[in-house]
């Protein structure tokens, strides 16, 4: 009788820096398999109807050769592909589950419940029930464990409060009340979308005047203008460069320094082609800027609000926009006592503190995507950073 089947590599998730990393670990050799639904929190975790914020031509997923890229999705299917053109949502989950067929056909379409240390190897228990072991293991769980609530928000349940990482449908918010806090693009755009719905919308934004993206310029095409402002998968300018391209020189920053650039970097703004929309929709009484919101109660079938300028709001639910907040602790998908072993950048807790080839520090596991952006910088916040990410996780793996 043979115990489970023993991979060189699993990755957990199945999303764009889980699917890179296969189709790079599989062209190096390694026995790799992914774990998880294709392209699950894109589609069922984003608003319908939201779009990419990132250009088309930044937002391709990687494989070894570059042969699969949106670009190339779009052009085999007839899509409207161009520089400052954004990409719906539901056209980029289904990219991503057509670059999976080409790259990742070895895929089991379950989630991993838990990953424990079992001797010189790994054991996955999985939610259908089986279990597999692997010499190493990638998380690339992106956003979902890392949801940020705020303080006051935080004793109320869903539905009448829930992360914006949790509002896929919009039709059941029709003729209701919604307040939605956040001053970025996901809680600008999540509002016009329910607002489109038939909700009435409130936004309330710490930020006494919400930033928006400028319109994007046309490409640089000659040597001089690219050398002057080279255009980047995280902006144009040679600071984006820098963040964009070097993420191996980023990691020799100190630790307090990278939380700070990537705190501050590309920070809360909403996209150059929402803008008209938004402000024909949201007048004052509807865009509670310049405030935050001191304490909520729910009563009935309502939430109450009491805001920091001594004004009060009731909601039937309250949409968070408010970001996410990495930390290994909420690394849940591991076992207790191996989640212990992995090193935040804070010790016990915070982002993990990750090796050049992104190892955590525990011997043989490690973690890629938004969770990897306080060592290697913000582009591991974009389907932009899963180039550097796969290309370097592969390399390293065995095979």
């Amino acid at each position: 009788m043979t115990g489970p089947e023993i991979l060189d590599t699993a990755v957990v998730g199945a999303g764009p820096y889980g699917l890179s990393v296969a189709a790079h670990a599989k062209a190096r050799g390694s026995g790799t398999r992914v774990f998880g639904t294709p392209m699950r929190a894109w589609a069922e975790h984003m608003p319908v109807g939201m779009k990419l914020k990132s250009e088309p031509w930044a937002s391709h997923l990687s494989d070894p050769r570059g042969r699969y890229t949106l670009k190339a999705y779009c052009h085999l299917n007839g899509l409207p592909y161009a520089h400052g053109l954004p990409t719906p949502v539901q056209t980029f989950a289904d990219y991503g589950r057509w670059f999976r067929q080409q790259t990742a056909p070895d895929l089991h379409e379950t989630d991993v419940l838990r990953v424990d240390r079992e001797g010189p190897v790994f054991g996955l228990e999985l939610a259908d029930g089986s279990s597999v072991r692997a010499r190493a293991v990638v998380l690339a769980v992106g956003f979902l464990p890392f949801p940020r609530i705020p303080e006051a928000l935080a004793g109320l349940e869903a539905p009448r409060v829930l992360h914006s990482s949790a509002v896929n449908e919009l039709s059941g918010f029709g003729g209701k009340r919604v307040a939605v806090v956040g001053a970025g693009q996901s809680a600008v755009e999540t509002a016009a979308l329910l607002d489109q719905a038939g909700a009435e919308v409130t936004l309330v934004a710490r930020a006494g005047t919400l930033k928006w993206n400028d319109l994007p310029g046309d490409l640089a095409t000659g040597w001089w203008q690219r050398l002057r402002y080279p255009d980047t998968g995280l902006g144009p300018g040679w600071y984006n460069k820098v963040l964009a391209d070097m993420p191996t020189l980023f990691r020799r920053l100190s630790g307090e320094r990278r939380v700070k650039i990537v705190a501050n970097t590309l920070g809360p703004a909403g996209s150059w082609w929402l803008r008209e929309r938004f402000e024909k929709s949201f007048d004052a009484e509807h865009l509670r800027t310049g405030t935050r919101i001191t304490s909520a109660r729910s009563e009935g079938d309502r939430v109450l609000l009491e805001l920091s300028d001594g004004r009060k709001l009731e909601a039937d639910h309250v949409v968070a926009a408010t970001g996410y907040e990495v930390d290994v602790r909420k690394l849940t998908v591991l076992g207790e006592g191996l989640r212990g072993r992995v090193r935040g950048m804070r010790g016990s807790y915070g982002p993990p503190d990750l090796g050049a080839g992104f190892q955590t520090s525990v011997p043989g596991l490690s973690i890629v995507g938004l969770a990897a952006a306080a060592t290697f910088g913000p582009s591991m916040r974009f389907v932009f950073g899963s180039a550097f990410a796969s290309r370097t996780v592969a390399a390293r793996l065995p095979r």
